[in-house]
């Protein structure tokens, strides 16, 4: 099992837009297999980035989601917000989960390396 966290910088201006945005979400991961849950949590504190979480039965069913056209559709509006939206550039992060409280027994997701969206 796997999380993937998106930290999303956004402007305290372009907030509101981009929680419209998330709520009408064309929803296309939700489908994927594997795929377990989305979260997008907003911050309380400023400065401080919205995060877009995902919990993944594996890397490998993430990386068929990343290599989809599900995904390509999925993330078409991702530009539609202008430049000044961001204030930094977001971190996108995974992590194998080694201990999960609803599963006593997970077992481990076997260790990858590193994750590069965009491979070479």
């Amino acid at each position: 099992m796997i999380t993937v966290a998106n930290r999303i910088y956004v402007a305290t201006d372009y907030r509101n837009e981009f929680e419209k945005r998330f709520r009408n979400r064309v929803k296309l991961v939700d489908g994927m297999p594997g795929f377990i849950s989305n979260q997008v949590l907003r911050p309380v504190n400023d400065g401080d980035p919205y995060i877009v979480f995902t919990l993944w039965e594996s890397r490998k069913d993430f990386e068929n989601w990343v290599d989809s056209e599900e995904f390509r559709k999925g993330h078409a509006q991702s530009g539609s917000l202008p430049s000044e939206a961001f204030t930094q550039s977001n971190k996108l992060e995974l992590h194998e989960v080694f201990l999960y409280s609803e599963e006593p027994d997970l077992k481990e997701e076997p260790s990858s390396g590193p994750f590069k969206i965009h491979q070479d």
